[in-house]
C-alpha cells in the first residue's frame, strides 16, 4: 500500500518507553493514519476514535475490551477497535502496522 500527495507529521507518537513508535499521516482526503513499529512485549492502548489496524509484519494476539479471549493475527490480516475503548496486544516479533482512524 502507498499514499500520494499526504501530510507527514515530523514529530514521532512514542509509547511504552519507545517499544512502540509511529508517524502521523495526514491523506489529501483529510483522512488521519498512523504508520509504526511495535517492538516484542505486551502493551495496553486506550482509544478515543475507533481504529482498523492492518498488519504488515509480524504476528501478536490481541484482547479488545469486555473479552476474555486473545484473538491471533498475523500480516495480512487486520482487527477493528470501537472508539472510547481500549485493548490489550501482545507482540511475539516485530510488528509493521497501518492504523486507519475514522
Amino acid at each position: 500500500m502507498s499514499f500520494k500527495n499526504v501530510e507527514i507529521k515530523k514529530k514521532a507518537n512514542v509509547y511504552h518507553d519507545g517499544h512502540v513508535t509511529s508517524r502521523t499521516v495526514i491523506t489529501a482526503d483529510g483522512e488521519m493514519k498512523t504508520l509504526g513499529v511495535m517492538l516484542p512485549g505486551t502493551y495496553r492502548f486506550s482509544t478515543q476514535a475507533a481504529e482498523v489496524m492492518e498488519l504488515s509484519q509480524g504476528h501478536c494476539r490481541v484482547k479488545l475490551a469486555g473479552q476474555s479471549a486473545w484473538i491471533e493475527y498475523q500480516a495480512g490480516q487486520s482487527f477493528s477497535v470501537p472508539a472510547n475503548s481500549h485493548f490489550e496486544i501482545e507482540v511475539t516479533d516485530l510488528l509493521d502496522y497501518i492504523c486507519h482512524f475514522g
